[in-house]
């Protein structure tokens, strides 16, 4: 299967364009960024790969090219930001601006705004165009191998040979739903919130939404609000006590919790943050932007645990049955690492990895996973503390390399 490479959670520039073979294939050679072409004009040598284009994989590009090292970083979409671009209409940002933008380019907002899915992506284009990061768009990665000590990127019948291969890319790839989803009557409108866009996609009648994190919640209240009578079902992750927008929040609060609790607090150097990560990786965060009193005085009626389907219809674990015309299914995703072919999960399904260098494959490394060293690791303005970290390991293999092959 294909891995869609998420550009980022962001927008695209116009970067180097996507490779070709003959000459405009070989011109590339010597572009920034750019390695050395095999004789079969389908294989390129270079240092580094980057897979993913979004926030992190631009954020790590950030710091590689600070430390003079040559990469390329490749990404499936034609333009940065189409991740976003393609989120649901009214989407906005659960962070204020201020801890919205990456390493060297504050986000172009007021601090206390709250940015469209638009204006993210937007800025991760202009953020890319900004540092000249060698992007190649339009590049589907479908494989990693290794052959001896060096890792092949496969893309589209290409082939980049690279000692170092970077994954930045989150856990968030394939949309996941239940088994008996599948059983639900036709006539029942389903759809992931990965594809939902705004209500109209949904047909007249009611709503049950499952899953109510961040997504779930906010959805399941633009759905209330639009007329639907909506149930939400999920388990409570709990809540931000305070309004995120408020002005407690804009004075302190706000960079309290996400600066000193979600980047400091929460991390894998402190006990407090080893016990709540289990939790965390399986519940996932507290809701940031809505409240359950927003939920209820818009009429979102919260039930129990789906269990499975009664004559085509969802039916709860304590045996309710819910009429429902709609389901929208905010139930996460897969990681999507199975174009990995390597050894770097664990029974869990989670790559095992410590600071983002992969167990057991020196030169692979992971940037933007779930908790990968703190709750704060795959927001947005917690991934360059990681992305700097993996940056600077790449950097000095590099550098150690280059002094062993001239002392040889």
């Amino acid at each position: 299967m294909s891995a869609k490479v998420n550009t980022t959670a962001g927008g695209a520039p116009d970067t180097a364009p996507m490779i070709e073979e003959g000459a405009a294939f070989l011109r590339l050679a010597a572009a920034p960024g750019a390695g050395r072409i095999a004789r079969d004009g389908r294989t390129e040598e270079v240092p580094v790969v980057v897979i993913g284009a979004g926030q992190t994989g631009l954020s790590v590009g950030h710091y590689l090219a600070r430390h003079g090292v040559r990469f390329v970083i490749l990404d499936a979409n034609d333009r940065v930001g189409d991740v976003w671009r393609n989120r649901w209409d009214s989407l906005r940002l659960f962070t204020p601006a201020r801890f919205d933008g990456l390493a060297g380019m504050p986000f172009p907002a007021s601090g206390s705004a709250f940015p469209t899915k638009d204006e993210m992506a937007d800025y991760l284009e202009a953020y890319a165009k900004k540092f000249a990061l060698p992007i190649r768009p339009g590049v589907r990665v479908d494989g990693l191998t290794r052959e001896g000590d060096r890792y092949v990127v496969s893309a589209d019948g290409r082939r980049f040979v690279a000692d170092h291969v970077v994954v930045a890319m989150a856990t968030y790839q394939k949309p996941k739903t239940p088994p008996f989803a599948r059983e639900l009557d036709r006539g029942i409108v389903q759809i992931h919130s990965s594809a939902y866009r705004n209500p109209s996609q949904l047909c007249d009648g009611p709503v049950l939404v499952v899953g109510a994190g961040n997504s779930g919640s906010e959805i399941a209240l633009e759905l209330a609000r639009s007329g639907h009578r909506v149930w939400m079902s999920g388990r409570d992750v709990g809540e931000v006590p305070f309004n995120i927008a408020g002005l407690a929040a804009r004075l302190f609060l706000a960079r309290f919790v996400l600066r000193v609790v979600f980047h400091r607090i929460l991390t894998l150097d402190t006990p407090l943050g080893r016990k709540a990560r289990p939790s965390i990786i399986s519940k996932g965060g507290p809701l940031i932007r809505v409240k359950r009193k927003q939920l209820a005085a818009a009429g979102v009626e919260r039930v129990g645990r789906v269990a499975g389907v009664r004559d085509g219809k969802p039916v709860l674990a304590d045996g309710r049955v819910l009429d429902a015309a709609n389901v929208v299914w905010s139930t996460g995703f897969h990681p999507g690492f199975d174009w990995i072919h390597l050894p770097v999960l664990d029974e869990h399904g989670e790559v095992k990895q410590t600071r983002g260098m992969a167990e057991g494959q020196p030169g692979l490394y992971f940037v933007g996973l779930h908790f990968l060293y703190a709750f704060s690791s795959t927001m947005v303005h917690g991934i360059a503390r990681d992305a700097e970290h993996v940056a600077g390991v790449v950097a000095g293999r590099v550098r150690e390399a280059e002094g062993t092959r001239k002392t040889a």
